[in-house]
């Protein structure tokens, strides 16, 4: 079959699915000296010429890192982030927000991290929060992408507000956490910083630590660009707190904020085919669902009790395809995608 047959095969799988690579619009974005200082890594983190994108790379020696140059009392956290290819075991990408620098024992996080993986085996990701150094009660996520990360930028992002949390991928909501009162000090509620990080993960990240970083590969390079930064700036120990009602307004009449109808039937689809552990259905772990998930039935009936997809689910199906034919990589150019409606 030919190429051009393969990536028409996956541009109608991509329609079907309701899911559009097409990034969130009308963001303000910065420069790397506006909003950004180098967190660790020295010349393992790589300015562009303008000062409008950064690359981070591990190697045997370090990995890399930056973090925003403020704190925020809630915000918008958003990039465009292109990952590392081919063999990526054991590698970590992080975008996150956290303010365990300040808050050692009681911090607060939001994370998106990329798990790295062996060749021809593709990218996962998974989503966590922490509120009040509740690490013990971790609420992770973890999902498959519909395209391939390492050839292309996409953009992702975080919503934190005193109401909501909202993971996008590009204009695609993948998870949202609604506050309740039962969670308490639970829902992160402290100032914090954004982070960006790249690093070896290889005792966890891929299969429990079965593979581990092979620097034969390296440098692992993560590209980032195209940074948004929407906030109320903070001192997170001065003794009068600031007023960030002005902010948060903001922040809630973005588009970013709500969910329409469309990217709602999108967040289900994503959720349904490309989610294969939530902490929400791990009743190992949880006998009752922490109060902030939402059970949804057809949803919960994917899931064993420990979370995981079960046997026959999305990606088992997968598996069995995989069997009979190699399956092609989705191509998400939109260019592309375009031609092919011609």
């Amino acid at each position: 079959m030919s190429k051009l047959s393969y990536n028409l095969i996956f541009f109608i799988v991509f329609l079907c699915l309701g899911l559009r690579s097409s990034a969130i619009t009308n963001l303000n974005t910065l420069s790397f000296e506006e909003s950004l200082s180098p967190l660790f890594g020295d010349g393992n983190l790589v300015r562009s010429p303008d000062d409008l994108s950064v690359r981070l790379l591990l190697d045997k020696y370090t990995g890399s890192g930056f973090i925003s140059s403020n704190m925020y009392q809630h915000g918008f956290y958003s990039s465009m982030i292109k990952l590392p290819a081919d063999y990526t075991a054991g590698v970590v990408v992080a975008f996150y927000t956290s303010n365990g620098d300040v808050f050692e024992k009681t911090h607060d996080e939001l994370d998106i991290e990329f798990l790295g993986n062996i060749k021809g085996k593709p990218w996962r990701f998974q989503t966590n929060l922490y509120g009040n150094g509740s690490t013990h009660r971790g609420r992770e996520e973890r999902y498959r992408l519909w395209f391939d990360p390492s050839k292309e930028f996409h953009r992702y992002s975080i919503l934190w507000t005193p109401h909501k949390i909202i993971f996008w991928v590009d204009d695609v909501p993948i998870r949202e956490v609604i506050r309740s009162e039962a969670m308490g000090a639970d829902y992160p509620a402290k100032p914090m910083s954004l982070y960006a990080t790249i690093w070896d993960a290889s005792d966890w990240a891929t299969s429990g630590g079965k593979y581990k970083a092979n620097y034969k590969y390296a440098p692992f390079v993560a590209e980032f660009k195209s940074f948004s930064l929407d906030g109320c700036s903070v001192d997170p120990i001065q003794e009068v707190p600031t007023d960030c009602s002005d902010s948060v307004d903001f922040l809630e009449s973005q588009d970013y904020f709500s969910i329409n109808s469309r990217q709602r039937a999108s967040m289900r689809r994503f959720r349904q085919r490309f989610m294969y552990y939530s902490y929400c259905y791990d009743t190992v772990r949880y006998p009752e669902a922490p109060p902030e998930c939402v059970i949804v039935p057809a949803e919960k009936d994917r899931f064993k009790d420990t979370g995981r997809l079960k046997f026959g689910g999305t990606e088992a199906r997968g598996r069995r395809r995989n069997h009979r034919q190699q399956r092609p990589e989705i191509e998400s150019d939109p260019d592309e995608r375009r031609r092919l409606l011609k």
